[in-house]
């Protein structure tokens, strides 16, 4: 199993473009796997110069309805004319809005989806043999609090705070990828039925936001209770909340960006 980063806040080749957004491709025995599409095209052209195909891809994961991990989405349906999307209906039906700086929307722009490219998942579910989709995380545990600042829009117009229904996860042979994990870390695992050896995605920590106790205190939990699960983070996890975590958790933890290859 392999997966390679095609969209990151960050890159570690001066050639590959940068965006806040994600995407990264994961290869299996049996699957390619698009896990997000970030804000644009770019994850394309990203995946041109790294020689890679994505028309050969069989399933697209939409890990929750905000623009920077969906809006390219359109882009990818132009390029691919056969694989499934996995989303949650509440992402593509949800209007999305940050309150962070000053309001704006970061709704996904949404392609019309063929109904039999189209895996609308509510709860958690098995695709195939070895795909599983985590869905309605209970959060029993602290979640970011970054997620203050992001809302949805009801029915009558007003905003409410998110509640991040329409977050998925995808569990394929030990590897979790959590998206942007606005549901918390620590809640997705304790909710994953299965043993986890690696946990890839952005943390949603941002830098400013829980104090240094709180991330010391996070980093000695995932150390304790997930000895032997590796942590790779970029996007959404902020530069001195990761050195913070990496002070505790050492090799356990590592930051990723565009172009980073990872053979599992």
């Amino acid at each position: 199993m392999k997966w390679i980063v095609l969209v990151d806040n960050r890159a570690n080749d001066s050639a590959l473009e940068t965006e806040h957004g994600l995407s990264i491709l994961l290869e299996t025995k049996n699957h390619k796997i698009l896990l997000d599409t970030g804000a644009s095209d770019m994850f394309i052209r990203n995946a041109q110069k790294l020689g890679i195909d994505l028309s050969t891809v069989n399933y697209v994961l939409i890990s929750h309805g905000h623009s920077d991990h969906a809006s390219g989405l359109r882009y990818f349906l132009e390029i691919n004319k056969t694989a499934k999307v996995i989303v949650s209906s509440d992402a593509i039906s949800g209007k999305f809005f940050s309150k962070r700086s000053n309001l704006h929307s970061i709704t996904a722009e949404w392609p019309v989806i063929p109904d039999d490219r189209l895996i609308l998942v509510s709860e958690s579910c098995k695709i195939d043999n070895d795909l599983h989709v985590i869905a309605r995380i209970p959060q029993t545990n602290p979640i970011p609090k970054a997620n203050q600042n992001l809302y949805v829009q009801d029915a009558n117009g007003d905003f409410i705070h998110d509640d991040f229904r329409h977050e998925l996860a995808l569990y394929v042979d030990g590897l979790l990828f959590t998206g942007c994990t606005h549901s918390g870390l620590e809640n997705i695992l304790a909710f994953c039925p299965f043993p986890v050896s690696e946990v890839v995605g952005g943390f949603h920590l941002l830098d400013g936001q829980e104090t240094e106790e709180e991330l010391l205190a996070l980093a000695h939990r995932l150390k304790s209770h997930y000895p032997q699960t590796r942590f790779f983070t970029s996007h959404c996890t902020g530069d001195s909340v990761f050195m913070i975590l990496q002070n505790v958790m050492a090799d356990q933890i590592h930051a990723f960006s565009c172009g980073t290859t990872i053979n599992v």
